[in-house]
This record gives structure tokens, sequence and C-alpha cells, in this order.
């Protein structure tokens, strides 16, 4: 039997549309989803006439982060090199990425949103970085996330788990905009982007993703480590049993 696909590409008008549609798991971080997304970014990057990407979603969720029932059943070594490999690949691609958020957004997938160049989140979008709750802390995605965030924020959401809306998100440099209407945004950001040259977006965006290639190479390898050693603990099993449980983890006071 052929899983479904769950991560779309379509090509209009010199703009590449990618599309999480994975809904009855708030499209989560499984290993075929990580996998979709890497080649239909590769593919977005390869096919002649594309000059951006839009990362969007199906379902009233962007990404909820891990899939926590693969995460319950086998080390995530694999998995955590995947998802650092996708940020990587995102970061890298020679096309800006701009992600379409009208959802909530949580752990792993905002560290999607920071390796993504521009950032547009409607007024349904809510963000928190969960780990910490689960007995996790949000390894590999920091690679992508600390370069864009401000540190009294990264600590405040790091550390407590809090959801925050998209004017919030914006404050603190996650989000580029919070806008009303995200599709009239975007309209104006990629016409906007369809006047530069090729060659000046790759180069432009080389530059302003210094610091996020930097913090792969410098910390890749060792969030990847972290975020393995942590998942497989007897604290993250309790953690995410008790999520998959709906029921409080012991340590809740």
């Amino acid at each position: 039997m052929i899983d479904a696909e769950l991560v779309h590409l379509e090509v209009d008008g010199g703009i590449a549309t990618v599309t999480l549609d994975s809904p009855q798991n708030r499209n989560a971080l499984s290993r075929q989803l990580v996998s979709e997304l890497t080649d239909r970014m590769n593919t977005a990057a390869a096919t002649t006439g594309t000059r951006a990407v839009v990362l969007t979603h199906t379902g009233t969720t962007f990404c909820a982060g891990a899939d926590l029932s693969e995460a319950s059943t086998g080390p995530m070594t694999g998995t955590a090199s995947a998802l650092l490999a996708l940020i990587r690949t995102i970061v890298d691609l020679p096309l800006p990425v701009l992600a379409r958020i009208d959802g909530n957004v949580r752990a792993g997938g905002v560290g999607l949103l920071g390796a993504c160049d521009i950032v547009v989140a409607g007024p349904r979008s809510t963000f928190a970085i969960t780990e910490a709750r689960l007995g996790l802390a949000a390894a590999v995605i920091s690679v992508s996330v600390l370069p864009r965030i401000d540190g009294r924020s990264a600590a405040r959401y790091y550390l407590t788990g809090a959801t925050f809306d998209a004017a919030e998100a914006q404050r603190i440099g996650l989000v580029t905009l919070a806008a009303d209407d995200i599709d009239a945004a975007l309209t104006t950001l990629t016409a906007d982007l369809l006047k530069a040259s090729p060659q000046g977006i790759i180069e432009s965006k080389r530059i302003a993703n210094r610091s996020v290639r930097e913090a792969i190479e410098r910390y890749g390898s060792e969030m990847v480590d972290l975020s393995a050693r942590l998942f497989a603990s007897d604290e993250a099993h309790e953690g995410m049993t008790a999520f998959l449980e709906r029921r409080p983890p012991r340590w809740t006071a």
C-alpha cells in the first residue's frame, strides 16, 4: 500500500506553492512529511522559471512539531538529522521561501518558520515553543529560531512554552508581517520579489541568512545529539505519553 502524498507542489506564474496536507495529525513532522517537504523544495528550485516558493498548509494547524506517535516508538536520531537537513535545504535554497500561515504553529513548526526568508501570519495564527512542557528542549530548531528572535523573548518562550499571537511573533522577529489579509500581503511581496534578478536574490539571501547558516554549521550536530538523547529519556517518555493520553504529566503542579 502506497501512503497518500502529504506535501503537494504546484507552480504557477513563477511561484511554486508547497502545501503541507496532513491535517489528521496537524501536519506533524513525520518521517514521510519531512522527506516529502525536502523533496518538494528541491524540485521547486530545479523547476525552470520558478522565482519564489510559498510554503503553506491545509487545516487549522501549519505544523504541530514532532510526530509524537513516531517518537514514542523508536530512536529519534534519524528524524532529528532529517529535520536539520530540511532546515538547511530551506535556508540554502537558491530561491526566496515565503511562509503563508493562518493557523497554529508549535515546536518544530516554529523551526520551519525560522528557516524561511519571509513569514506572513494571518489572524488565526498562534505560536508556541512547547518542548520544555514535554521533557524536551527546542534543540534542532534553535539553529533557525535563535538567530531570528531576541534573546529575552527566546528565554521566555523556550522556558514557559506559552502561546503567543501573530502580533507578538512579529514583535520578537519570528514573523515578518502579521496581516489581516495574508493573500493580499503575499501578492505584494511576490510582486516585489519578481522585480529582483535571480543572481541578486541568491546573493542577497546568502547575506541575510549568514547567522542561520553559521548556527547550522556550528551547532547542528550537537543539537541533533541532544534531541535524540532527550527523546530517549524517561522524562520525555512521560511527557509524550501524557500528551497522547490527554492528561497532565506527573511534574505538573
